[in-house]
């Protein structure tokens, strides 16, 4: 591979443990399958224990004085009752509203914040906004690679290794913890719906321990190696920068409302084509879709999504969900259809169109029940 393409410092173990393909995410190889169907995956991941290398889910350090004046000019959610060792979920804006990150915001200190980035050059952009404001901090990316846990045994997992100190962790909140001799950051989260951690290794030369560690701990949890899963992704409505969103869209449109504060008390880039968007009306909106026919997978993304003959939007991640027992996909639609349609159809190839009903998020069959149940009786 070219060096452009950096590896993780798990990148090591992961070729021993039966990989069959990568992806690439902010120049880093990002394990995306092993030895095993993403059906079986799936219901691995439900019952078991997994560890996933997102040493690719790369860090944009903030530190100094003028660093909490930074990050919220970046966000439009409103950062102000944050408390140091939380972890929020932030939408990052451009000058015209528009996603171009999704990361996780640690806070380290109160003059120092963790950027847990998506796929996009937010270092670059964070460095250019400092110096175009004369700020005083400094932006660089640290030695930090996570490696996440992920599956209901997770928690028995990480307190055998870390102590059971990690059952005092709460849902997007992290603390410290020792491993050989040094302190990690641990964080209760993961890209799953299942119970997670997130450890955020901060010394490459610790990455092939850490790894070895955590399987031979496994081995009585039945872990295993593996990668954010597609079918678990959608069930949980868990959005993909990049995928079901791009700069083209805006966070409204994506269903970050409550992360869009429009407070004249808080700042921050991009904050009047928000004000301007909410005013008018969003034109598209978020949403699940189920359809009909024969299981789907995901090579044959986009689908476009029809409402009679008109071309209403399109389907940006779908696969068939063994558990529902029917298609399912993230879709982004035209919403002024939405007011009016439930039903809607699918193509899946050309002139081939399937069934679909929009469906809330996340999917779940108690949610959905009658919906799921209507279009799983159709070919």
């Amino acid at each position: 591979m070219s060096r452009r393409i950096r590896r993780t410092p798990y990148t090591s173990c992961v070729e021993k443990s039966g990989i069959s393909g990568f992806t690439v995410v902010n120049h880093t190889l990002l394990p995306k399958a092993f030895q095993h169907t993403t059906i079986e995956d799936y219901y691995h991941l439900r019952e078991n224990v997994q560890i996933w290398d997102v040493g690719c889910q790369r860090q944009v350090q903030i530190k100094g004085p003028d660093s909490a004046f930074l990050v919220q000019k970046i966000t439009p959610r409103d950062l102000r009752s944050m408390e140091v060792g939380e972890c929020l979920y932030v939408p990052l804006i451009n000058d015209d509203g528009k996603i171009i990150n999704d990361p996780i915001l640690l806070k380290i200190k109160d003059d120092h914040y963790w950027l847990s980035i998506a796929d996009s050059d937010i270092l670059l952009w964070v460095q250019g906004l400092a110096t175009g404001l004369g700020l005083n901090v400094k932006i660089e990316e640290p030695d930090v690679s996570p490696l996440a846990i992920q599956g209901p045994y997770s928690e028995d997992l990480m307190v055998d290794i870390f102590g059971s100190k990690i059952k005092e962790l709460n849902f997007f909140n992290f603390d410290y913890f020792e491993f050989d001799n040094t302190k990690q950051l641990i964080a209760k989260s993961g890209y799953s719906s299942q119970l997670g951690y997130e450890i955020y290794l901060n010394n490459s030369n610790l990455g092939e321990k850490l790894w070895n560690t955590i399987c031979s701990f496994g081995k009585k949890y039945n872990l295993r190696p593996g990668a954010p899963n597609l079918i678990d992704r959608i069930e949980a409505g868990l959005l993909s920068f990049g995928n079901d969103m791009t700069s083209v869209n805006s966070p409204l449109e994506c269903g970050f409302e409550k992360y869009c504060s429009l407070s004249s008390e808080i700042d921050y880039i991009g904050k009047d084509k928000l004000i301007k968007e909410k005013k008018l009306g969003s034109k598209l909106k978020l949403c699940g879709v189920a359809f009909a026919g024969e299981p789907q997978s995901a090579c044959k993304i986009p689908w476009p999504v029809y409402s009679e003959s008109v071309k209403i939007g399109e389907i940006t991640s779908g696969i068939y969900n063994p558990a529902l027992k029917v298609n399912t996909g993230i879709a982004l639609l035209l919403k002024s259809y939405l007011d009016k349609v439930s039903e809607v159809k699918v193509e899946v190839l050309k002139n081939d169109f399937k069934e679909g009903i929009i469906c809330s998020l996340p999917f779940s069959v108690s949610k959905n029940y009658e919906l799921i149940n209507q279009i799983r009786s159709k070919k």
